[in-house]
């Protein structure tokens, strides 16, 4: 006690709280000045394939044999409704001219078409006429941005050659339209939805935690604290990321920023809440207010650190992931987390002790003296004392926990087994906007021609002499998965070295697809064995989008595997210091679990029934795993860590049902706060968070409304003693005075 209330005075005391308050300004401004932010040093091309992976291998030797076709491609998608007309042609004809002689910026190559006759190139239409595919090729060390400048610069070209604007007209219309589709027009466009997002989705986010806590605590200068203090703490981790990713020691993406904006004001003010609430209990007991602010930092930080502690620790869990995309987003979330944290246990404390009282006007809590003397200064009756303890949803736990068990368990059950049935899919087109440009332009493709040559593989074969390119077609072209094979092309540097463009028949980033790339390897493989080949295995190299969404999907689920257990173990591993209990550990550690496998089921019937999606994406698993069991666990904290405490001064039953009925106010809003922050993600025009918002918002909701005030106070009154095994707790149930836990 005396060392915590050491602590609060330190940072919340008479004169200390304007030090503190004075360190954090001094702190974020100085910041601000000497490293750059953290949206600066973005890097949205970032690999996230080791060099290691099948198709990252391949890809160096593509670069190396096949120049040419080595950069990443650019598919223009033109289209006139009723045939193209000689006039549209030559048009095309003179852009691919105009780009040969003047290339754009970060050009890799593009083909001689600026050379054709207008004959030629109508050969290469679709079947009804209205439909051409032309590449242009760009350098694989381009960034997203650089790739949309680009682009933007090749569509100015198009326009002032075609007299109007091909990318604005409709694909329906009898006017000749672009659409630019392709790695490269996918890549920009998921950029893009990234860079729109950013601002609308802080906006909608500040804006949804200010009316919930306007809406809970009826306090406009209580409902602008917390967001005063994560607005602190991103102004501190936005440089300390800027400067890390300056340094060369972190990658951050637009895609990881965006979420770790939504964890700072979700899970951020969930801890600015545990203290408010404690301080709004303590005021109302205690005149003094920095007395108040003491009891309530006494009783508090503890659950407060220990759910932090929990968080930043499962976070960093992904470090050891191997997937690129995963590795980024540990560092930004863990560290946003642990200054989130450093600021609910400093600042927020020396906010609420400058304002005191007035945190809460206009319904400013008091003492029942303050109240009497209040009312007399005003001529009026002194108030009625309001009853001790209201009856609540703890008192119904503990009269009926075999029925609460029994109905939590199989309702949570019944949705976590609609898990089982969810279908994951890796097609990052999926995941846009029907009206997208890229997307379009595919479908246009999948209409008029194979939808392979959106993203053609290409298959390298080392002959070392012994075998027949021709030979090799013929095996490739009788393979039933395949739509058409090209001609053998010579390796530059080494003249063994054959390659093939092989388009799919199906789309190239469908798990059909991706699934076909082992066994187009193993067909090769086993041919050139059959060809007296010697180590046909190390003589077959696979590259291309296709090759590259596989190596993602077996990596992915290698994270996946790895990682869940870890973060398990490292959360069991913390409760277990914390709680001094190992049957506690284990059936909080359960009811998350259970939890989040009911998230996942109610989720996918959501999002497959009521949504129509055939397949969530497939990294959706292991991120809200991370979240959910880092961010539910913090509930469990809270409460248990007040039944610990008043159990040591009451009977088990009776600590049991003050506890749920203390914390069930500041947990539920704190929820509701954290699900709704998650749930914005699903307003945005991006499937892949939609999907996460949603499973992230139910399995928060599960946690506040199910497993907290029923689950595990239910399971805490059938165990008794035990649930404290193999402390000996019950003893000095009744002897030891009150302390924080």
């Amino acid at each position: 006690m005396n060392g915590m209330s050491g602590y609060g005075n330190w940072v919340a005391g008479s004169k200390t709280k304007w030090v503190t308050l004075v360190v954090w300004i001094a702190v974020v401004g100085a910041l601000s000045m000497l490293w750059p932010s953290v949206n600066s040093q973005e890097m949205n091309n970032a690999s996230n394939l080791p060099e290691a992976s099948q198709s990252v291998r391949a890809s160096v030797v593509a670069e190396r044999e096949f120049p040419a076709g080595s950069g990443v491609p650019a598919l223009l998608v033109w289209h006139r409704e009723g045939g193209m007309s000689g006039e549209d042609l030559a048009h095309i004809i003179a852009v691919y001219s105009k780009l040969e002689q003047e290339p754009l910026a970060h050009q890799n190559y593009v083909p001689p078409l600026g050379k054709l006759p207008p004959q030629a190139l109508r050969a290469s239409l679709s079947e009804d006429g209205s439909t051409l595919v032309t590449p242009v090729l760009f350098d694989k060390t381009a960034d997203s941005n650089q790739l949309g400048e680009a682009l933007t610069e090749m569509k100015k070209i198009i326009n002032t050659e075609t007299g109007g604007d091909p990318s604005a007209a409709k694909t329906e219309s009898n006017d000749l339209s672009l659409r630019v589709s392709g790695p490269v027009g996918i890549s920009v466009d998921a950029t893009g939805l990234f860079q729109n997002a950013d601002v609308s989705l802080l906006i909608a986010t500040v804006v949804l935690v200010l009316v919930f806590l306007l809406l809970i605590y009826r306090s406009p200068i209580l409902a602008l604290i917390p967001l005063v203090a994560v607005g602190f703490a991103y102004g501190v981790t936005s440089p300390v990321l800027g400067k890390m990713a300056q340094e060369g020691w972190i990658t951050v993406d637009s895609q990881a920023i965006s979420i770790m904006t939504v964890l700072l004001f979700g899970a951020g003010t969930d801890y600015c809440l545990f203290l408010i609430s404690r301080f709004r209990q303590m005021l109302k007991v205690e005149e003094h207010k920095g007395h108040a602010l003491l009891r309530a930092i006494t009783h508090s930080s503890g659950a407060i650190a220990m759910s932090g502690f929990t968080v930043v620790l499962a976070l960093f869990a992904l470090l050891l992931a191997k997937y690129g995309a995963y590795h980024r987003f540990a560092v930004p979330f863990s560290v946003s987390i642990l200054i989130m944290g450093i600021a609910s246990l400093t600042l927020v404390p020396a906010l609420l002790a400058i304002f005191g009282r007035t945190s809460f006007f206009p319904f400013i809590p008091r003492t029942p003296q303050m109240e009497a003397e209040r009312a007399k200064a005003k001529g009026k009756p002194a108030p009625q004392p309001k009853p001790v303890r209201k009856k609540g949803i703890g008192d119904i736990v503990v009269t009926r926990p075999w029925a609460i068990v029994g109905i939590t368990v199989v309702l949570l059950g019944v949705l976590a087994s609609f898990s089982s049935g969810i279908k994951f899919t890796y097609d990052i087109l999926s995941s846009f906007p029907e009206d997208m440009e890229s997307r379009e332009g595919f479908d246009l493709i999948g209409t008029q021609f194979s939808p392979g040559e959106l993203a053609p593989a290409k298959l390298m074969i080392d002959t070392q002499g012994k075998v027949n390119g021709e030979d090799i077609k013929v095996v490739l072209s009788s393979i039933s998965y395949i739509d058409t094979v090209s001609d053998p092309q010579q390796g530059a540097v080494n003249n063994n070295i054959l390659g093939y463009d092989v388009e799919f028949k199906s789309n190239p980033y469908s798990l059909e697809a991706m699934n076909h790339i082992p066994a187009l390897q193993a067909s090769v493989e086993q041919a050139l064995a059959e060809s007296g080949l010697d180590n046909a295995k190390d003589s077959v190299w696979i590259s291309g989008q296709t090759a590259t969404q596989y190596d993602t999907k077996e990596l992915g689920e290698r994270d996946t595997d790895l990682i869940i257990p870890v973060v398990i173990g490292m959360i069991t591993v913390l409760l277990l210091i914390y709680l001094r209990s190992v049957v506690a550990t284990v059936y909080l550690v359960a009811t998350v679990i259970l939890s989040f496998f009911s998230a996942l089921g109610l989720g996918w019937i959501i999002i497959h029934y009521l949504l129509g999606a055939d397949a969530i994406q497939g990294a959706i698993p292991l991120y809200s795993f991370v979240f959910l069991v880092a961010l539910g666990e913090d509930y469990n904290i809270f409460m248990i860590s007040n039944i610990w405490k008043k159990r040591k001064v009451m009977p088990l039953k009776q600590a049991i049902a003050e506890g749920v009925n203390e914390t069930g106010s500041v947990i539920t809003s704190a929820g509701l706060i954290l699900a709704g922050t998650f749930a914005v993600l699903a307003s945005l025009p991006i499937q892949v968070l939609v999907q996460f918002g949603i499973i992230t918002a139910i399995g928060v909701l599960l946690d506040t409304f199910v497993v907290r005030p029923f689950l595990v106070p239910a399971i805490t009154v059938l165990l008794g003693r035990w649930s404290f095994w193999p402390g000996k707790h019950q003893e000095a149930e009744q002897k030891q005075p009150e302390r924080a836990v």
